[in-house]
């Protein structure tokens, strides 16, 4: 059967939680936990807000023109190329309007995940003709911040209402406050 284990590398579990013999203890050094960084665009013209309408595993919802970093790009990158994918419009962020963190639950997958957001606001352009919208986009529309705050069950996280109220309070902070190295450009070219 191997040798016992040796007693002096064991974690106990923090005081009041029962262990069981189906799950080890694992100390949290032996892993590193790491939030998922998106980017988000605020955009508003005339009082009413572009949104997108996209097809999740917890059904139709509203967000705004929202996606992931890829490797290799900036925020800034990330923010133009996920608003000109999901929205059709090119997109030319002015401002930061926050860094939000949030852990959401999907109930349907059983998933827990914790978004990282970087949210930008300033200039959108007009569609362009015949460009297609990423998957899983049903649509784009513009709402008003009310018509937003009346359907909050509709929304892809919190963070979509909270990014558009942050916008209407104002908050810009500027474009200078953020700094990507010339080594993420490289990343994987080098082996690094």
């Amino acid at each position: 059967m191997g040798e016992p284990p040796n007693p002096s590398l064991r974690v106990s579990p923090p005081e009041g939680v029962k262990e069981t013999r189906e799950r080890p203890v694992v100390s949290l050094r032996d892993t590193r936990w790491k939030p998922s960084v998106t980017v988000a665009a605020v955009i508003e013209r005339e009082g009413r807000y572009l949104l997108v309408e996209e097809m999740t595993s917890d059904g139709l919802r509203l967000n705004n023109p929202a996606g992931h970093l890829d490797p290799g790009e900036s925020l800034l990158q990330a923010a133009v190329r996920e608003t000109l994918e999901e929205t059709a419009h090119p997109f030319e962020p002015e401002a930061l309007v926050g860094v939000y963190l949030a852990a959401l639950h999907r109930p349907r997958t059983g998933e827990h995940i914790t978004y990282l957001r970087f949210a930008f606001c300033g200039r959108v352009g007009d569609a362009i003709p015949g460009q297609p919208l990423d998957q899983p986009v049903v649509r784009t529309l513009w709402m008003t911040p009310d018509e937003l705050r009346a359907c909050p069950e509709r929304h892809r996280s919190p963070l979509v209402l909270q990014c558009v109220e942050d916008h209407r309070a104002g908050r810009r902070l500027p474009l200078n406050a953020l700094f990507t190295a010339e080594s993420i450009y490289t990343l994987g070219q080098s082996g690094a």
